[in-house]
């Protein structure tokens, strides 16, 4: 286990936050044949020894000695051991890593990638759109324009900025911005990050944006605040799309029956790992309802691969923003608007142990 604590080169912001340092969970899981698999997430930008507690002192004790392949059962046992402590949050990010370890163990043990090893329905590469338009000092709408064509010269047929931050007329240049720059054809996202509080409110944002053509509009609101989503989807013809910080399928089961999202951005390593990510796009196909998971495009390409309801990797082409790269020994490359899959086993790539021992350290637990 291991707590690492990444800085950002430059102070970047979004709608409601200004990130300097990344907390990262790191978990290694080793079974008794002396294969390992790996586990990771983002815990925010404080309190990484939170998630060391959770596997130290909860759930790692529920794991070792067990038989790797008993994936849902151990997933069972590690939920029941925290229902007073955890059900959301850096426990069940705790949970999230551990499963995702456990698939890996099971896929390297094999030989066989992970998304072969989960039934792939795509086996070379998974459709991307590039993420970013941050807010940083000094940037203009037509600098956050340039960036986005930048991404569309790169390939991507599909692109992602921040919004949300600033008045609606500020937000509309933005947008506008972004649209003249990478022209009609190419998919826009925008991301609130849970930048309003009602749909009075964000109205005055979306009948703005709607002229622009808007792919999706992410996070609205809180996302407790399910109701608001369903609100707003009612409102606008564009599709809203929610669940990145959502916890386990009942969580999901509400933001289908309310029709709260038409796409849904569920994080296998904050939701409750990859057997509970694979519960909730099954659900989410019953509904006819598409996911496009929230960053880590390591661990979600292969997830991707495998579900047919699956749309788009959420792709960060450089460290700046998703700087867990730094932490890895290998990186997905992208190819006009793909990302290409890991031909080998499990996930495909292991942590960089120099920069491990730079921005963190190891604790075994046993």
């Amino acid at each position: 286990m291991c707590a690492a604590v990444v800085p950002l080169d430059r102070v970047t912001s979004f709608a409601t936050r200004t990130v300097s340092a990344r907390h990262y969970g790191l978990v290694k899981v080793r079974s008794s044949d002396g294969v390992e698999g790996i586990g990771f997430c983002y815990v925010g930008s404080a309190g990484g020894a939170l998630l060391t507690a959770a596997v130290e002192q909860l759930l790692a004790p529920v794991l070792i000695g067990k038989d790797s392949y008993s994936t849902e059962g151990l997933w069972q046992a590690m939920y029941q051991e925290s229902l007073l402590q955890g059900r959301a949050g850096t426990v069940m990010r705790a949970i999230s890593i551990l499963d995702t370890a456990l698939w890996d163990l099971n896929a390297r043990t094999h030989g066989v990638p992970l998304h072969k090893y989960l039934g792939a329905s795509q086996l070379d590469q998974v459709p991307a759109y590039a993420s970013g338009g941050y807010y940083l000092d000094g940037k203009t709408p037509p600098m956050l324009g340039e960036e986005m064509a930048s991404y569309v010269d790169m390939g991507f047929k599909a692109v992602k900025m921040k919004s949300g931050r600033l008045s609606p007329r500020e937000e509309e240049a933005r947008v506008r911005a972004a649209r003249e720059a990478i022209g009609p054809d190419i998919e826009l996202m925008l991301d609130i990050n849970n930048g309003w509080s009602d749909a009075t409110e964000a109205m005055r944002y979306v009948r703005l944006m709607e002229q622009y053509d808007p792919y999706f509009i992410e996070e609205p609101f809180s996302p407790d605040d399910v109701a608001n989503h369903a609100r707003l989807a009612k409102l606008t013809r564009v599709p809203i799309a929610t669940g990145e910080i959502g916890y386990g399928r009942w969580y999901h089961k509400e933001v289908l029956d309310q029709g709260a999202a038409a796409i849904l951005q569920t994080d296998a390593l904050v939701c409750g790992g990859i057997t509970e990510w694979r519960r909730i796009a099954a659900t989410a196909s019953s509904y006819g309802v598409t996911m496009c998971p929230h960053w880590f495009h390591d661990v979600h390409a292969p997830l991707v691969a495998a579900t047919p309801n699956a749309r788009y990797v959420e792709f960060f082409r450089d460290d700046q923003v998703l700087n867990f790269r730094r932490l890895i020994d290998r990186q997905l490359e992208h190819r006009n608007g793909h990302v290409l899959l890991h031909q080998t086993p499990g996930l495909g790539f292991n942590f960089d142990e120099k920069m491990i021992k730079r921005y963190g350290n190891w604790l075994e637990v046993r």
